[in-house]
């Protein structure tokens, strides 16, 4: 049975708009954007529009003036897309640090990461934000480093006014 049924809220995948269920017949999905324009997907591009069950949900208003060089992407195309927080700092990942050395931290922090991308995948989530911090920069270009091995994956530095120079965003292309 498919999850798009005449009346709900759905987002379109890999773009800023979305609307609602005028009909399905099999996986072609009509929708009525908000706009009153019908157009016709398939059901793999499309997403229910609800809330995220993981951490909170933030809503951009505005794009950050400052971008990455590496892998950018359209911040207008993408602004209003919820995203997910994932905050990498070491107290919120452990109880105690006690008996970890720089390795085993940084891996932890690593590894944590790679699971939040392949649940993201998994799942369908287009926007994840990691908050790094700024410290030296290693969690960051260990990250980047991270990030570029998925072909599917853009990323750039998060908004400069929420999070400063401490948290970079991550786009998944969800149509490849």
């Amino acid at each position: 049975m498919s999850q798009f049924k005449k009346g709900t809220r759905v987002l379109v995948l890999d773009d800023e708009f979305g609307g609602v269920v005028a009909f399905a017949k099999a996986e072609q999905i009509t929708i009525l954007t908000d706009d009153g324009i019908e157009i016709t997907y398939h059901q793999k591009e499309l997403i229910l529009d609800r809330p995220f069950k993981v951490s909170h949900v933030v809503r951009k208003e505005e794009p950050a003036l400052k971008r990455s060089k590496t892998r950018q992407i359209s911040r207008k195309k993408s602004a209003f897309i919820p995203a997910v927080e994932i905050d990498l700092h070491l107290h919120q990942l452990v109880k105690s640090e006690r008996g970890m050395d720089a390795y085993d931290k940084l891996n932890l922090q690593i590894d944590t990461a790679r699971h939040k991308i392949e649940w993201a995948i998994e799942n369908r989530v287009p926007k994840l934000v990691f908050i790094h911090g700024v410290g030296q920069g290693v969690l960051k270009e260990e990250l980047n480093y991270l990030f570029r091995r998925y072909d599917q994956i853009k990323f750039y530095d998060a908004d400069y006014q929420k999070y400063g120079k401490g948290a970079t965003e991550i786009y998944i292309l969800q149509n490849l």
